[in-house]
């Protein structure tokens, strides 16, 4: 069954002269893979790199649009498109020609195991595509859990400098942070995707930055918000947070383990600062008593200098 993976793919986050806005990853080329459906599958979207068999087939969509005729000529028997990247007019176009349009449009990680057992009926392995469907359940399972108890670290998500942008609460990135046990600042936002300021981050006062990117990336975040802002910066691989697919679990791993840190990091100071002033205070209490018990001494030798001196008298 051949089947063309048409999301748009134009990643426009968290690198230099970013458009901003939602991230348009080539997800369905990953799950189509995770789904057993690498066989079947004829052609992709730009940017899809992953697994590495993915960059051997042509490319039929991108930011710009989709190949209606290049997909006309591979006859697919299914296309999987993505309804938020993808013109809707050429879609139409497509399924007017009879072709059929599989929508894979995730926005939580229940989404995406609902997605790989939608797609075990296009599958030549579907035991493959639920098996991946229950790992991701089981691994999201086992992240709240072990987390729970962590006290919740306010976090800013950022995403560019110029514009400065950020995910709500309505993004899969969001949830993400809550299997950690961790509050995304900008939970409340009405949009998905908000586009804010400098001072609106600094007024939220987050404990902690998360930045897509690759570790070189953590001087320049740091660097933008000195000296207001002095807080740790984690950084992410860009790929595992932005693609709704099945390394979005590598991410939230990720994450939850340094954000994990933070917070046990934050106990040790409170407790060493508790430690520091309880052991100033016994220090201030044992001075105290060795003064009054000094205090004592003096006026009992001078009661004893006063009862000699009547006495000679």
């Amino acid at each position: 069954m051949p089947v063309v993976a048409a999301a748009v793919s134009y990643l426009g986050l968290g690198g230099a002269g970013a458009a901003g806005g939602e991230p348009r990853p080539p997800h369905a080329t990953e799950l189509a893979y995770a789904a057993g459906m690498g066989d079947e599958l004829v052609a992709v979207s730009a940017w899809s790199d992953y697994p590495p068999e993915a960059k051997k087939l042509p490319q039929v969509a991108s930011w710009q649009g989709i190949n209606v005729e290049r997909i006309i000529a591979l006859k697919p028997d299914v296309i999987l498109a993505w309804r938020g990247g993808n013109p809707q007019r050429q879609l139409d176009q497509l399924a007017a020609l009879g072709m059929t349009i599989l929508y894979i449009d995730p926005a939580s990680v229940a989404d995406i195991a609902d997605t790989l057992d939608r797609l075990a009926r296009y599958s030549s392995r579907p035991e493959q595509a639920h098996q991946a469907a229950q790992a991701i359940r089981s691994q999201a399972a086992s992240l709240a859990k072990r987390y729970a108890g962590n006290a919740p670290v306010g976090v800013f998500m950022q995403f560019g400098n110029q514009p400065l942008f950020t995910a709500g609460g309505r993004t899969l990135q969001s949830q993400v942070l809550r299997l950690c046990n961790a509050r995304n600042i900008f939970d409340d936002s009405p949009v998905p995707w908000p586009q804010v300021s400098r001072e609106q981050v600094l007024i939220r006062q987050p404990q902690a930055i998360i930045a897509p990117g690759g570790a070189e990336r953590i001087p320049s975040v740091k660097a933008f918000w000195r000296p207001e802002l002095t807080v740790p910066v984690i950084a992410v691989d860009e790929d595992w947070f932005n693609r709704a697919g099945p390394r979005i679990m590598l991410a939230a791993e990720q994450l939850c383990k340094a954000l994990a840190k933070q917070d046990s990091q934050g106990q040790q100071g409170q407790q060493g600062q508790q430690g520091q002033q309880g052991q100033q205070g016994q220090q201030g209490q044992q001075g105290q008593q060795g003064q009054q018990g000094q205090q004592g001494q003096a006026q009992d030798r001078d009661n004893a200098m006063a009862a000699s001196i009547s006495g000679n008298h």
